[in-house]
């Protein structure tokens, strides 16, 4: 008799576990897989717009175009990745001077912020709440390039 008394009182216990273990454990741990992945695709975008924008920008005829065709791969590379390339995160300079002079560099930098997924827009403009980006990359014009 008593093993049918601690049977039957320990009834439902299972969907009350679940639940627990659901709300407390897993619930969290796929927020955070999901934020590390989206802080990883933007690193993606962030490295692949960088790239093509410098390959873009040395390749170009004018410093005009150069700057029109970088900002064009850079966006390419962004919405590849499902992100909109924020206005003010391309820059492009040439430590050197001449920017398209044939063996001169240009240094593109990418920096902006990743906001994490499913926090309000209130809390969206916190820095705790968006993960900054920083992406360099140099990108050498050829030595046979005809000078413009």
């Amino acid at each position: 008799m008593t093993v049918n008394k601690a049977v039957a009182s320990d009834r439902g216990s299972a969907i009350t576990e679940f639940i627990v273990v659901a709300v407390l454990i897993l619930m969290p741990m796929a927020y955070i897989v999901m934020s590390v992945m989206r802080v990883q695709a933007a690193t993606l975008a962030s490295t692949q717009a960088a790239r093509e924008a410098g390959r873009a920008f040395t390749q170009s005829a004018n410093l005009p175009a150069a700057f029109n065709a970088a900002t064009m791969a850079a966006g390419l590379a962004f919405d590849d990745q499902g992100f909109m390339l924020p206005p003010d995160a391309l820059t492009i300079s040439c430590p050197s001077g001449s920017c398209l002079a044939p063996g001169s560099t240009a240094v593109v930098d990418i920096t902006w912020a990743v906001p994490l997924p499913w926090l309000p827009a209130s809390l969206s403009d916190r820095s705790a709440s968006a993960i900054p980006i920083r992406v360099r990359h140099v990108a050498p014009v050829d030595l046979y390039r005809v000078s413009s």
